[in-house]
């Protein structure tokens, strides 16, 4: 005899309001994070001095925006005396929305100033289509703020670059240059004259992602070079990301690792004194070059 049993309906599952204390709480960790890694960078590298007039370049990219809003917030608590100017640099690339940043600026009191500068007509001309315009853009633009920052007394010049960043600079040189270098988070120009700061070093970029977001800045997108696809540095970009999904914390690994060098571990004797290592005090010293290669006269004869 089949014994049939019966199956009881199970009952809708119970929707629970989301929590508007939970998400505020969550935001304002994120806040609080934030803050403690700008403020940390700026006093672990000396980035910003009492009296400073810092020029915080702004884009209206989310990068350059959470910036501006973290130095803002920190500038009421900090130890020192600085002041803050935004500074954009209009390239005048079509369909660039010109209101937007000045609009924005306005509503938080925030003194700014804009660049114009034609530098999408330069670079659209030089560069043939489809070939990658980053390179030169960079230029054109560092040296427009460089010109800007010497013209009007700025003693610092403050970019959006964070922490992965700085690790993808790393894989890019190692790779296509042969060289261990990132994007410090200080630097000075080459020509001496200008302080460089990256206040968001320590500061991942799925975080700022997040910030922008809960702050709900206009976001302007950059229509120059926003569509290349195949730009290495969005390559290493999904690398990293590969990486960070396999590996949690992987990121974060390597950017700590560039704040903790051995050079004795590495093979650059510019950086350590090899020759010195282990040698007898009165041992003659060969000059350097000095041993036989392949390419001398004759083939360096096997060891008896």
């Amino acid at each position: 005899m089949t014994v049939m049993s019966a199956v009881l309906p199970l009952p809708d599952p119970v929707l629970r309001a989301r929590d508007p204390r939970a998400a505020e709480a969550h935001q304002d960790r994120l806040a609080r994070r934030l803050r403690r890694q700008v403020g940390q960078a700026i006093g672990d590298f000396g980035m910003i001095e009492a009296g400073d007039r810092v020029m915080v370049c702004l884009s209206g990219g989310k990068d350059s925006y959470t910036l501006l809003d973290l130095l803002l917030q920190l500038q009421k608590k900090a130890p020192v005396d600085f002041e803050l100017v935004a500074v954009n640099l209009d390239q005048k690339q079509p369909g660039f929305p010109t209101d937007v940043l000045p609009g924005y600026l306005r509503s938080i009191g925030v003194p700014f100033q804009i660049i114009e500068q034609d530098t999408y007509s330069v670079v659209t001309r030089v560069i043939p289509e489809g070939r990658t315009m980053c390179s030169l853009c960079s230029r054109l633009r560092r040296g427009a703020l460089y010109r800007h920052a010497a013209e009007h007394g700025f003693t610092k010049i403050a970019l959006g670059h964070h922490r992965d960043d700085s690790v993808a600079t790393f894989f890019l040189n190692l790779f296509h240059h042969a060289k261990l270098s990132a994007m410090p988070p200080k630097l000075r120009s080459d020509d001496g004259a200008h302080v460089v700061i990256r206040p968001l070093a320590y500061v991942s970029e799925q975080d700022i992602a997040r910030y922008a977001q809960v702050r709900a800045f206009p976001i302007i997108p950059c229509t120059l070079c926003g569509s290349q696809d195949t730009l290495q540095r969005r390559q290493v970009a999904q690398m990293l990301q590969g990486w960070e999904q396999a590996h949690p914390g992987r990121i974060d690994q390597i950017a700590r690792a560039l704040g903790n060098i051995h050079p004795s571990q590495l093979a650059d004797p510019a950086l350590f004194d090899f020759l010195s290592l282990g040698r007898t005090q009165d041992a003659p010293r060969a000059a350097p070059g000095g041993w036989p290669t392949p390419d001398d006269a004759g083939e360096v004869p096997p060891p008896a």
